[in-house]
């Protein structure tokens, strides 16, 4: 049955992470401030949202995705919001309730639903990208869910059968070749598949990188010329899953490594070097210098708690981190960068892959897992400057995306933007930074004529 708002004791389906039930098209959204007239594009923002009162156990990775999206067009700006239509979903809307498990608690699909529609359900709830002109959201224990720009479900995308297995939901697209890089882990062998698509959106490359167990690997890391993946001790039990028990545990003793790849070399070309345990959920970019490769993200101590599934749970802090790879010397050295934690990091994706000079990461009131963002800093690499801005007391945030002004020349010349939810009213709206004086807050707020639950990432796509 559909799920009833606000009915539910578990914390995940409450208060601002509560599902929504409609799809809505609504015009001329209400702004308040003024919107910058150069923005002329799509303001994304995919996460969970489960049509169906879950079986058992429940957790935000389980939940069908759901894309809302604000059009910023001829300075007027549109939301609309689609589900995205796995084939698990509609088995699910043929059977009238909720079919498959939790990541918290793995249970047996009914046989007639894995014959129609697989053994899992691809909820496609994470990211949400455009290349080689496709719309893919995406999951990264599944394949890319391609949608419309007006965000109708096309079906799931295997690159004409050269997709062997998942895709990371963090791809990561060159500015500057059009390619996209990416990986898709497996708790099962191969444990870690990696691939290169032309601008086209056509895969021209793939390796098989040999890894000595199943991880998880959320995000990685490209250069002009490397891929760098991080082995951290983040380790699948698939018998445990089966059994009921949580499947992922953290194992220090087995060491984290970073692996440096040419971007388009094969798995024995990969150098791996060792650095202190740790676990990094998401990166912010990575660029070379020299014989150098410099890397920066948010980084934690141990394993996210969040990654526990039961419950919010406070995890360990993320602090940014950089660590420097001379590949002449075969050396790392790593320095921690700020004592203020965060996590989401963002750059101007124009300059992906190259040296950077701003970092963007949304702050957080704690560490529980759910998504309390509520703000979010800027730094400067080469002052050592930061500047942040933090939201009301009742707000939530999320990700910050970069969109840059089409007429800018500086790094930051563009705007930051969140969907950010009041706890109290239970109501949305877009929040827009000047990127260049992030401090003096929102330059406008776009009214969304509804909650928003908190979700995943965001981004912006401008108008080709």
């Amino acid at each position: 049955m559909p799920l009833e708002a606000d009915e539910s004791t578990n914390p995940f389906l409450r208060g601002l992470l509560e599902p929504v039930h409609d799809e809505r098209n609504d015009l001329d959204l209400l702004v308040e401030g003024e919107l910058p007239s150069a923005l002329s594009g799509i303001f994304t923002r995919n996460g969970p949202n489960p049509q169906f009162t879950p079986t058992g156990a429940y957790h935000p990775f389980d939940g069908d995705g759901m894309v809302h999206a604000l059009y910023f067009e001829d300075g007027a700006v549109r939301y609309r919001n689609r589900w995205v239509e796995s084939a698990g979903l509609l088995a699910e809307r043929r059977r009238g309730r909720a079919c498959y498990g939790s990541v918290s608690e793995f249970l047996s699909t009914p046989q007639d639903v894995i014959e129609e529609a697989g053994f899992m359900k691809n909820n496609a709830n994470t990211h949400f990208v455009r290349h080689g002109g496709r719309y893919l959201a995406l999951m990264e224990a599944g394949k890319p869910t391609e949608l419309t720009r007006e965000l109708k479900t096309v079906g799931e995308f295997d690159y004409a059968g050269r997709l062997e297995g998942p895709m990371t939901a963090h791809p990561k697209i060159d500015p500057v070749t059009g390619e996209m890089v990416f990986f898709g882990y497996s708790p099962m062998p191969p444990y870690l598949q990696y691939y290169v698509a032309d601008r086209n959106g056509d895969i021209v490359h793939h390796a098989v990188i040999d890894i000595p167990t199943p991880v998880m690997m959320h995000d990685f890391a490209v250069t002009r010329n490397y891929t760098i993946f991080l082995d951290s001790p983040v380790v699948f039990d698939v018998d445990a899953m089966f059994r009921g028990e949580p499947g992922i545990r953290w194992q220090p003793e087995l060491g984290t490594r970073l692996g440096v790849l040419p971007r388009k070399g094969s798995a024995d070309q990969i150098r791996w070097f060792e650095i202190d345990t740790c676990s990094v959920v998401h990166f912010f970019n990575a660029w070379e210098s020299g014989d150098s490769i410099e890397i920066y993200a948010p980084t934690f101590a141990s394993m996210p708690g969040g990654l526990r599934f039961d419950a919010p749970v406070q995890s360990e802090e993320p602090f940014p981190f950089h660590w420097s790879i001379d590949l002449a010397a075969g050396t790392v050295t790593g320095e921690w960068m700020d004592d203020r934690s965060g996590e989401f990091p963002r750059i101007n994706d124009d300059r992906a892959c190259q040296q950077t000079r701003y970092l963007y990461n949304s702050l957080a009131r704690d560490w529980a897992f759910e998504f309390n963002f509520n703000g979010v800093i800027k730094y400067d690499l080469e002052t050592g400057d930061t500047r942040e801005w933090v939201y009301g007391p009742n707000e939530t945030s999320g990700e910050h995306a970069f969109a840059p002004d089409p007429n800018g020349v500086a790094e930051d010349d563009g705007w930051l933007m969140s969907i950010v939810s009041d706890r109290e009213t239970r109501k949305s709206y877009l929040s827009v930074l000047d990127a260049r004086d992030v401090g003096a807050g929102p330059v406008a707020r776009v009214h969304i004529p509804r909650r928003v639950p908190i979700g995943f990432h965001a981004n912006w796509l401008a108008e080709d």
